[in-house]
C-alpha cells in the first residue's frame, strides 16, 4: 500500500511537470524559430527599394558646373547642394522643407520650360539660377556639425519628394530671397511685369536676420562717376542734395523709381549699379558724400527665406508656408509634367 501510494504520488507529480516543461521549454523554441522564419521570408529587396527609390531620385538635371562643364545629376541630390547652399542649416525643419519644394519647383520649369542655357537646365550661379554646394565642401563648412546637418537637409528633400507649387496647373517661377523689409515685393513693382503668384505679401522677419540693415556710403564724386558711367545723359549741378529727387516708394518701402540728375531709374538699378543689399533703401546727401540705408537682402520677389523659418518657428508647415508666399498656389507631384 505505501509502495503504490508513493508510486501514485510520483506520477501524479510527473504528470503535472510535464505540461510545464512543455509550456516553458518547446513552444518558446518553437515561437523563436518561426520568428526567425518570418525575419528570412520578409520580402527585404522590394522594402529597401521602396526606400530609396523615389520621384526625385529617378530624375536627372542637366547642371552647368563653375568650371563650365555638364554634369547629369540626380535630382535630390542637386536638391540638397541648392538647400545646403541657399539656407542655413540651422533653420527649422519646416523652412528647409519649403526650401526644397521651392528649388525643385524652380528646377523643374527650367527643365521643362526651357532655361537660359543652351546644354544644361539649371547653372551653379546664384545670380542667375540657384546656388549649389557639393556635400565635400558643405561638409569642410559644417566642422562638427556636418553629419547632423547632412541627414537634416536630406530628410527635408526626403520629405517633400516630388513635389512641386503650381498655380492654374502650370509649374511657377518659384523666386525666393533671403531677407524683406516687412513686406514681399510685387513682381510688377521690381521688374514691371505682373505675375499674379508674386504678389506682395506680409513677411515677419527682422532684428534676428543678420546685416539686417545695411549702409552704403560713397563721395559724392564717386557717386556721380558711378551714375554717369551707366547713364551719361544725367547733369549733376554744384550742390550734391540736389542730385536725388522724386523717389516713389511702395508701401513696404521698395524704392520702384528715383531720379538722379534728371534721369529716372528703377530702385532695382540703383541697386545694381551701387551694390545694394535690397532695393529696399533710402538715399542721403551733402555736400561731402552720399549714403544709403537698406533694409533686408535680395530682390524681395517671392519667398523670403528667412520670412519663412519665422513662419516655421510659429509652427506653419511648409505647405501653409509656400501658399503664403506665392499667392492662389497649388502643391502637387512633379509626374504630370516630367510625363507631358
Amino acid at each position: 500500500m505505501r509502495w503504490t501510494a508513493g508510486m501514485g504520488l510520483l506520477l501524479l507529480g510527473i504528470s503535472f511537470l510535464l505540461p510545464v516543461l512543455l509550456i516553458h521549454d518547446e513552444p518558446l523554441y518553437s515561437g523563436g524559430e518561426e520568428l526567425q522564419s518570418q525575419v528570412e521570408v520578409l520580402p527585404a529587396t522590394p522594402q529597401a527599394a521602396e526606400q530609396t527609390t523615389t520621384l526625385d531620385s529617378e530624375a536627372t538635371i542637366q547642371v552647368l558646373m563653375k568650371d563650365g562643364t555638364v554634369s547629369a545629376i540626380p535630382l535630390d541630390q542637386y536638391l540638397w547642394g541648392v538647400v545646403a547652399a541657399e539656407m542655413p542649416a540651422s533653420f527649422e525643419e519646416e523652412a528647409l522643407k519649403a526650401q526644397a519644394a521651392t528649388a525643385r519647383t524652380y528646377t523643374l520649369n527650367k527643365k521643362v520650360n526651357g532655361s537660359n542655357h543652351d546644354n544644361a537646365d539649371v547653372c551653379t550661379d546664384s545670380s542667375c539660377c540657384q546656388a549649389y554646394i557639393s556635400k565635400e565642401d558643405a561638409a569642410a563648412n559644417w566642422g562638427d556639425q556636418a553629419e547632423a546637418n547632412t541627414e537634416k537637409i536630406a530628410a527635408a528633400v526626403a520629405a517633400t519628394d516630388g513635389q512641386v507649387v503650381t498655380y492654374n496647373g502650370q509649374l511657377i517661377n518659384a523666386l525666393f530671397f533671403s531677407s524683406a523689409a516687412g513686406s514681399t515685393a510685387d513682381a510688377v513693382a521690381v521688374w514691371g511685369t505682373e505675375v499674379p503668384y508674386l504678389s506682395s505679401v506680409e513677411s515677419p522677419e527682422g532684428a534676428e536676420v543678420p546685416n539686417y540693415h545695411s549702409t552704403v556710403s560713397l563721395t559724392a564724386a564717386e557717386f556721380q562717376t558711378d551714375f554717369q558711367a551707366s547713364y551719361s545723359q544725367a547733369v549733376f549741378g554744384d550742390n550734391p542734395s540736389d542730385w536725388i529727387q522724386n523717389t516713389v516708394t511702395t508701401a513696404s518701402g521698395l524704392v520702384e523709381s528715383v531720379t538722379v540728375g534728371g534721369v529716372t531709374v528703377s530702385g532695382n538699378e540703383m541697386r545694381s549699379l551701387y551694390g545694394l543689399r535690397s532695393a529696399t533703401f533710402t538715399i542721403a546727401a551733402d555736400s561731402a558724400s552720399v549714403t544709403f540705408s537698406v533694409t533686408g537682402y535680395g530682390h524681395g520677389v517671392g519667398m523670403s527665406q528667412y520670412g519663412a523659418n519665422t513662419l516655421a518657428e510659429e509652427g506653419k508647415t511648409w505647405e501653409e508656408i509656400l501658399k503664403w508666399y506665392y499667392t492662389g498656389v497649388e502643391i502637387g507631384s512633379m509626374e504630370t509634367f516630367l510625363s507631358a
